[in-house]
C-alpha cells in the first residue's frame, strides 16, 4: 500500500485560484498523454506517487482522455482505489466535458444534456461521488450559454463538483459566463488554456487580463509547446518524439530550421538563468500573479520531478523578457 512523502507540503508552492477560498500546486499533473490504454499502469501509477510526494496536490483530467476516450479516468481511478484513497481530501481532482464522447446528438459540446450526462460517466470511471472541479471544455457556437452555465450550476447544486471553471474561451465569452455564473451563485474560478512561450492566444483574445479584472484564475496546459521548449529537438528530431509517434498535434512540418534556432536561443537565455530550457519555460508562465498553476504531462515520474525545479526561479529581469518576446514573435 502506497504511503506518501510526510515532507510532500515542504517545497510546493500553492497559488489561491482568483478570489476563491481554493488554492492549487503551482505546477499540476495533467493525464492527456500517457494514462490511456496503450500505457503502462505501473508507470502511470508512479507518476501519480511521484506527483503527490513532491506536493502535486492537483490532478487534471477530462472525459475523453485516453485512447481511448475514458481510459485515463478508468486507470486514474483504479489507482485512487488500490493505492491513494486515503488522501482523497489532499486532492483537488478535475474533469471536463465538451468534446465528442458518443456517437448521436447527445455526446458533444455544451448541452445541459450532454454535460450532466457525461459527468456522471467521469465519476462512475473514477469511482468518485464528486470532483472538485469540472470545466466546460470548449465554447459551443449553437447551444445557448445560459443552457450550458445553468447545467454547470445544477453539477454543483447536485453536489457533484465543488467548483466549476471553463475552457479554451475567449475573453468577451469568459465575461458574458461569468455573469450568468454570478446571477446563479455558482463558484465559477478558474480558466484552462493553451498558453507557453510559443502561443499567446490569451494574451490576444483578451482572457488573460480578463480573468484577472474578474478574479478568476488561470491554469495553463501545453506549457512546454508539445515538446518544443525542452531539449529534445535541440539537436534534431528523435525517433521516439511525439513529431515521430503522434502527428496529431505536433508534425514534423512544424518544425523548420529557422524555429529549431530560435529554440537554440531560448536555450542559451535558460542556460544564462542556470535553467533547462523546459524549466524556463514553465518559470515564464508562473512570473506573475496572472497565473494560478501550470499542468505539466510526463511519461515517466523524472520528468515530473525535473518540471517541478521551475518553480525555484520563477524571476524574470526585463532584459531576459524582452529577449523572450523577441525570439518568440520570430517563431511564428
Amino acid at each position: 500500500m502506497y504511503t506518501a512523502n510526510e515532507n510532500r507540503y515542504e517545497t510546493m508552492k500553492y497559488n489561491r485560484c482568483g478570489k476563491s477560498g481554493l488554492k492549487l500546486s503551482a505546477v499540476s499533473l495533467g493525464l492527456w498523454h500517457n494514462f490511456g490504454d496503450n500505457s503502462n499502469f505501473d508507470n502511470m501509477e508512479k507518476m501519480c506517487f511521484t506527483a503527490f510526494d513532491n506536493g502535486i496536490t492537483h490532478f487534471d483530467l477530462a472525459n475523453n482522455y485516453g485512447p481511448s476516450e475514458g481510459a485515463a479516468e478508468i486507470n486514474f481511478g483504479k489507482i485512487l482505489r488500490e493505492s491513494m484513497h486515503k488522501y482523497r481530501d489532499e486532492m483537488i481532482i478535475s474533469t471536463k466535458a465538451g468534446y465528442y464522447m458518443w456517437p448521436g446528438p447527445y455526446g458533444d459540446w455544451g448541452s445541459r444534456k450532454y454535460l450532466i450526462s457525461s459527468l456522471d460517466q467521469s465519476l462512475q470511471r473514477m469511482g468518485l461521488d464528486y470532483v472538485d472541479i469540472f470545466y466546460h471544455h470548449r465554447m459551443d457556437p449553437e447551444t445557448p450559454l445560459e443552457e450550458t452555465m445553468e447545467a454547470l450550476a445544477q453539477i454543483v447544486r447536485s453536489g457533484k463538483a465543488l467548483y466549476v471553471g471553463i475552457s479554451n474561451y475567449d475573453g468577451p465569452t469568459l465575461q458574458k459566463a461569468s455573469d450568468i455564473l454570478t446571477d446563479l451563485h455558482v463558484p465559477f474560478i478558474i480558466n484552462q488554456n493553451r498558453y507557453n512561450i510559443f502561443d499567446r492566444t490569451i494574451e490576444k483574445n483578451g482572457l488573460k487580463e480578463k480573468s484577472k479584472e474578474l478574479g478568476k484564475g488561470i491554469i495553463c496546459f501545453s506549457p512546454l509547446a508539445q515538446g518544443l521548449l525542452t531539449d529534445r529537438y535541440l539537436n534534431g528530431i528523435p525517433e521516439d518524439s511525439r513529431i515521430r509517434t503522434d502527428g496529431r498535434f505536433l508534425n514534423e512540418n512544424s518544425l523548420s530550421d529557422d524555429k529549431i534556432k530560435c529554440i537554440h536561443a531560448l536555450n542559451e537565455i535558460a542556460k544564462g538563468r542556470g535553467q533547462t530550457l523546459a524549466e524556463m519555460a514553465l518559470a515564464w508562465i508562473l512570473k506573475d500573479d496572472y497565473v494560478t498553476s501550470v499542468i505539466i504531462g510526463a511519461s515517466k515520474p523524472s520528468q515530473i520531478l525535473d518540471n517541478i525545479k521551475a518553480i525555484e526561479n520563477t524571476s524574470f529581469t526585463s532584459d531576459e523578457l524582452s529577449a523572450i518576446d523577441k525570439i518568440a514573435s520570430s517563431f511564428q
